[in-house]
């Protein structure tokens, strides 16, 4: 079953999505789990504390709680909302909660590309994959801690090589 369209992707006629993700889990960092020690630290002193009434180390607990539970949230949030899609005619980058920011290149524009994983990387299946148009040495666009990389960068593989013999079939 193809995967559905954003609402934020519009796509041409002809155009398909052949590869979508968001990060690895891995890009919430340690502040998810230092969040979530806030929350349960906060309601082991609320608990502790209010057997003897409502104190203040009870007021002090729920406000570490609260507080670790927005700061999990918050990183939840900004990992969600980041999305990598390859098309069959363009790849795109999005992030942003407030503000929604789409970086979207042509295929026919990509002059190189390179996958890199790190040995935690390998180890947990994540790694970078790096595009460079033409008429740049600078990369252009980072699908950053991308879960198996080597499936989006083998469906880039793919569209680009249809790009090119299409483009071949085409010349007189």
């Amino acid at each position: 079953m193809p995967p559905s369209t954003p609402s934020w992707l519009h796509l041409s006629d002809d155009e398909r999505i052949v590869w979508e993700s968001r990060p690895h889990p891995i890009t919430m960092g340690i502040r998810i789990p230092v969040a979530l020690l806030l929350v349960l630290g906060g309601f082991g002193l609320a608990g502790w504390s209010a057997t003897d009434g409502a104190g203040a180390l009870t007021y002090i607990g729920v406000a570490l709680a609260l507080v670790g539970a927005v700061v999990a949230f918050v990183q939840y949030i900004f990992w969600r909302n980041t999305r990598y899609v390859i098309t069959s005619a363009e790849l795109y980058k999005k992030h942003g909660v407030v503000s929604r920011n789409v970086t979207q290149f042509r295929l026919d524009r990509v002059q190189n590309t390179t996958l890199e994983q790190d040995a935690i990387g390998r180890l947990l299946g994540y790694g970078d994959l790096t595009v460079y148009t033409a008429g740049s040495g600078d990369p252009e666009l980072t699908f950053e801690r991308t879960p198996r990389p080597e499936r989006a960068g083998s469906a880039l593989s793919d569209q680009l090589n249809e790009a090119v013999d299409g483009t071949r079939s085409r010349s007189p």
